[in-house]
């Protein structure tokens, strides 16, 4: 008897009609010989609808509060795929992440998990019930609930799997895999058989919503296969595994594009030891992840710096470089939202050199130009005008004929 973990997303549970196709295919799944586990997510709007209630209350609400509301959206949804099953004869029993022992630091609306119980969980699969876990939440070591920001439900189920040393985390959605590009743009685009989890931890952080980009880190550290699926139908998916050789056959697997970020320029910072820790120290000190930064070359002793930030965290960010940027010196803080990352994905560009140099290029011809450049082992992304972002993706799918099996453009 195998253990599978099935983590279902907020479309897949949208209503009354849906909920109940996924008990069938839980109950299915169970029917095969296996224990079950499912974790599942807000139905679709729903926590949307929870965060726009409070922030009719305020502008600026407290984020402990607003774990508290957003939280109530997966208790909604396990009591309800509970009952349906119930419903179909079979046991079931549902549990909110405190139940389940899922423990969190406090950095509320994003904690990371630090550990998990799960004894209640095992104690349901022992007798014979198919446990539904409350994903995207879990509680602090004071008792307070946090949540584990947007997609975390897809962590809670990697995580429940690395808890339960279970076979695999289907993670079922409105897509059947992950695709070289996101179809909804590129109609060519292909659906991979596999991935790496190098490969779609940069895809997942650089944009593609397919998974959480910290599922997959998580996942990678111990060793969870993930397999992504589509909860309309049985067809296979993508697995999400270990690299190997023949991955890194294909020079690029996949273009992905994020148009969540906004670029931030501090203009004439001057240009001193210790600046750049006093810009970004207060930035960390707010949980607050930056993405790229750029400095330009001195002059006169100033140089002008620019950095990117998640949308939701700009206005945050700006309040507090306009007080470092008064205590450091620098003439102004200038911002920008209509901004778009895209960026190339694969383990090839290790041993595949001229990758960037064609990124360049196909934007060129198009008549894009490119604000920002950041590279890594296995990825190139560039900050654009967002108005390019579908034309850029496009382009650069054809130019590394994505959707024949990913050829180098040289090739």
């Amino acid at each position: 008897m195998g253990l599978i973990i099935q983590k279902y997303g907020g479309t897949s549970v949208g209503d009354i009609e849906r909920i109940r196709n996924v008990a069938r295919r839980v109950i299915e799944t169970k029917g095969g010989g296996n224990q079950v586990v499912v974790v599942v997510s807000a139905m679709a709007g729903e926590t949307d609808r929870l965060l726009d209630l409070a922030h009719q209350i305020t502008k600026a609400p407290n984020e402990r509060e607003l774990d508290v509301i957003v939280s109530t959206g997966e208790q909604v949804s396990i009591g309800l795929l509970s009952l349906a099953i119930q419903e179909m004869g079979h046991k079931a029993i549902s549990f909110m992440g405190f139940q389940v022992g899922i423990q969190t630091d406090s950095a509320h609306t994003k904690a990371r998990i630090t550990g998990i119980d799960a004894e209640r969980v095992r104690q349901a699969l022992k007798e014979g019930a198919i446990a539904i876990v409350a994903g995207f939440q879990g509680i602090t070591a004071e008792e307070d609930v946090t949540t584990l920001g947007r997609g975390g439900s897809d962590l809670t189920g990697v995580a429940m799997a690395a808890a339960l040393n279970a076979e695999v985390c289907e993670i079922y959605t409105d897509v059947e895999g992950v695709y070289t590009a996101d179809p909804n743009i590129v109609p060519e685009a292909r659906k991979l058989s596999r991935i790496s989890y190098e490969e779609m931890l940069e895809m997942a952080s650089l944009g593609a919503k397919v998974l959480q980009s910290r599922s997959v880190e998580f996942a990678k550290n111990h060793g969870v296969p993930i397999h992504v699926r589509s909860s309309f139908n049985n067809n296979p998916g993508t697995m999400v595994v270990k690299e190997d050789k023949e991955m890194e056959g294909v020079v690029v697997s996949g273009v992905t594009y994020n148009k969540n970020e906004a670029k931030i320029s501090i203009m004439r910072v001057p240009d001193k030891p210790g600046i750049a820790a006093k810009l970004f120290g207060a930035v960390a000190k707010e949980n607050i992840v930056i993405d790229m930064i750029i400095q330009n070359i001195s002059q006169d002793g100033h140089t002008d710096i620019s950095f990117t930030v998640a949308k939701p965290d700009l206005r945050k960010v700006l309040q507090i470089m306009d007080g470092v940027a008064k205590e450091i010196g620098a003439e102004k803080v200038i911002s920008d939202e209509k901004i778009a990352k895209v960026s190339l994905v694969g383990v090839g560009m290790r041993s595949h050199s001229g990758v960037a140099s064609a990124m360049f290029d196909c934007l060129g011809r198009e008549g894009i130009n490119i604000q920002m450049i950041s590279t890594s082992e296995i990825k190139i992304s560039c900050v654009i005008d967002s108005k390019y972002t579908e034309l850029a993706v496009r382009a650069l799918h054809d130019a590394f004929k994505l959707g024949e099996g990913g050829i180098s453009p040289e090739a």
